[in-house]
């Protein structure tokens, strides 16, 4: 078992209160799982301190405290140790606790705000195709190599991070792709990782409730880059107008994708259908599944990457052609009588844009796009307005909705949406609170040849309304009012 004397020389503490020389088993910023032998630190969080939880954790028996500021009243029998950034000091420990497992894989970051997904799950799967051994840590789900394991959190947590790490690396695992959110480079929680890659996908209005400005946004992004050891590679999206930036006093190797301007990698869409794309990547032709050029996008990424990563040309595109689409992204649901619904995680205004213009470019004159679309509660109030907007523009008719109102009032959501939806519009907008009434009154609506857009919540088998999740699908309920009006 390690001693607390031996983590100290991974962190720079302000300074130590008591014996060094003591036990480490296990390391926890929760008071409720602190006992004999664990050190606790205590984060600062949004809506809770862990310095007030100092107490309840020595009561179960820790002897450790990391802190950044002593309690006026200490323990003898307890070790304080005070640092700077408990978050910081968190991630750092928790890799040396694990034996620094990101050392021993070959790990990918993908940060941006659409995209990421997707990247990071092909990456994933085409590892697996491939025949090596992969771990996973998306926002659908971790993976370590074909295990799966759910996740709540887009990036989970730096003790979360580096324990799933050791179990990948200890199935054998000789890669992980893993999302990287820009509350995660902020909270630090992938401090004490080693990336071997990193990937920029884009940037447009999102998580501004958490940021702030949108330049905040973007320098926690940047941030991720900026921490590229020179032995990684930096992949970014010449199509987004940031893309450049994320490059900037990055130390890592520098190479880039796009399907408009000249890169390293390069994309062209020759025929796009419902049943997917016809692409050439690289100066080679494929067929794949997917639909529209945000997919094409992040399909010449996943191929950078994978190229960067030092695998065989011919075999990741004879794998590529091979994958399928992520769930709850762009999936398509047919009915008897001709009518396609795409139900898609997009939730935010340049997301809702690509799946929008992606059915466009498919879909027949005369036939009619009628999407549903809504926006969480608790989460950027600003792009409301612009998501109902965009709706508005590149659909025949539009049926705004709740998505997870979470702890706010979902009518009042709706209504803040239809204030960027001009007067003469609004005869194209419905108003349905309830999604399920709203997702049914598409389906009737709708007549062979026309497709329904259900956009925001994707892959999620949940609504959240008042801190309590429910069973909800919006997969589920298509298919169960398709098989309803084709049996009629």
């Amino acid at each position: 078992m390690k001693q607390l004397n031996q983590y100290l020389e991974v962190i720079t503490p302000v300074g130590v209160l008591g014996q060094t020389n003591v036990p480490v088993s296990e390391i926890t910023f929760d008071s409720r799982k602190a006992g004999d032998g664990s050190m606790f630190v205590s984060m600062r969080g949004a809506s809770a301190d862990g310095h007030e939880f100092i107490p309840k954790a020595i009561e179960a028996g820790c002897k450790i405290v990391v802190c950044e500021a002593v309690p006026e009243v200490t323990s003898p029998q307890v070790t304080y140790v005070q640092v700077e950034d408990t978050a910081e000091a968190l991630g750092l420990l928790a890799a040396f606790h694990y034996d620094y497992p990101s050392h021993a894989l070959k790990l990918t970051g993908v940060t941006g705000t659409n995209g990421k997904t997707t990247i990071a799950t092909l990456l994933y799967r085409l590892a697996l195709g491939m025949g090596y051994k992969a771990g996973l840590c998306s926002t659908v789900a971790n993976y370590v190599n074909t295990e799966r394991i759910d996740t709540m959190l887009t990036t989970p947590d730096a003790l979360t991070l580096q324990h799933l790490m050791r179990q990948m690396v200890d199935a054998g695992c000789d890669y992980c792709f893993m999302e990287v959110s820009s509350h995660a480079v902020v909270q630090k929680r992938i401090a004490g990782l080693r990336f071997a890659g990193g990937i920029f996908t884009n940037l447009s209005h999102d998580h501004l409730d958490y940021h702030g400005t949108f330049d905040a946004y973007l320098k926690a992004k940047k941030g991720f880059f900026d921490g590229l050891e020179k032995s990684a590679f930096a992949l970014t999206n010449l199509d987004d107008k940031t893309g450049r930036v994320m490059l900037q006093n990055c130390n890592a190797s520098k190479h880039t994708y796009s399907h408009r301007e000249m890169a390293n990698f390069k994309v062209k869409v020759i025929e796009s259908l419902f049943e997917g794309m016809h692409l050439e990547m690289d100066g080679r032709e494929l067929w794949t599944p997917f639909i529209g050029i945000f997919n094409a996008s992040n399909l010449v990424a996943v191929y950078g990457a994978a190229i960067l990563l030092g695998w065989d040309k011919e075999l990741v595109l004879t794998t590529l052609s091979t994958l399928m689409p992520v769930d709850g992204r762009f999936e398509t649901i047919r009915s008897a009588g001709g009518v396609t619904a795409v139900v898609d995680y997009a939730h935010t205004p340049d997301a809702l844009t690509n799946v929008l213009e992606a059915i466009n470019q498919i879909r027949q004159p005369g036939n009619e796009l009628i999407t549903v679309v809504g926006a969480g509660g608790n989460r950027d109030p600003f792009k409301r307005p612009v998501m109902a907007a965009e709706a508005v523009k590149y659909s025949s008719r539009v049926i705004l909705t709740s998505d997870n109102p979470r702890f706010e009032d979902p009518e009042t959501i709706i209504s803040q949406m239809m204030e960027g939806v001009v007067f003469k519009d609004r005869i194209k907008v419905l108003c349905i609170t309830n999604r399920k009434e709203a997702i049914r009154t598409a389906c009737t609506m709708a007549r062979r040849g026309d497709v329904i857009l259900i956009a925001g919540k994707g892959h999620e088998t949940y609504q959240e309304v008042k801190g309590v999740r429910t069973h909800f699908d919006d997969r589920e309920i298509v298919r169960d009012f398709f098989n309803q009006i084709d049996n009629q």
